[in-house]
């Protein structure tokens, strides 16, 4: 059972319905439903231009355990950032599991953030580090998903497996969302997720 939003259908220039747009931190995140010409299905795409610690945006009425999250993105700005996320098992906008890719560090990294605070997560099989390089170019569209199950999280950017993390900090269902950080201006299309029973 999974579930595409692509945000066409919602009113341009307005934050879409049923998401808690907020952040992780301090700042003004201004996440807004814009057209976009290239969006991956037009005409719509969700895009974040506000500035915040981590502007976050949660879809409400989600409550998954074991499933995945997909979205593609496309990474405009920002001179301090430039980074896309997706959440997944969030209890609120300071607790929650998120990886991001970002176009500046060209990097993609999974993290848990607790109470506020974010820590990035060992990846299995492997001793120390901060996730794994991987190009991001700017200005174009990538897809960015996970697979959590159980303690076993895995990251598939572009299609291919990047890594797997193992953690049991957050073991409750949660909600969806989506992630950037700083001044990052971030295009989000086809946001996909279900459940695996």
């Amino acid at each position: 059972m999974s579930e595409t939003l692509t945000f066409d259908n919602a009113p341009t220039g307005k934050a879409p319905a049923g998401w808690t747009l907020t952040m992780t931190g301090k700042g003004e995140p201004k996440w807004s439903v814009e057209a976009e010409p290239t969006a991956p299905s037009k005409p719509n795409v969700l895009k974040q231009s506000g500035r915040a610690t981590f502007p976050v945006a949660i879809k409400s009425d989600t409550s998954i355990k074991d499933g995945f999250v997909e979205v593609k993105f496309k990474a405009v700005s920002g001179s301090e950032d430039r980074a896309a996320g997706i959440i997944w098992r969030a209890k609120d906008a300071d607790n929650y599991y998120v990886v991001r890719a970002n176009a500046l560090e060209d990097n993609v990294v999974l993290y848990k953030t607790i109470k506020g605070i974010r820590n990035s997560l060992e990846i299995v099989g492997r001793k120390g580090g901060y996730g794994v390089k991987t190009p991001v170019p700017s200005g174009q569209w990538h897809a960015l998903r996970c697979d959590f199950a159980g303690n076993r999280f895995k990251v598939t950017f572009d299609g291919k497996l990047l890594f797997e993390v193992e953690d049991a900090t957050i073991t409750d269902p949660g909600m969806i969302g989506l992630w950037t950080k700083a001044d990052s201006v971030t295009l989000f299309d086809d946001l996909t997720y279900g459940e695996t029973k």
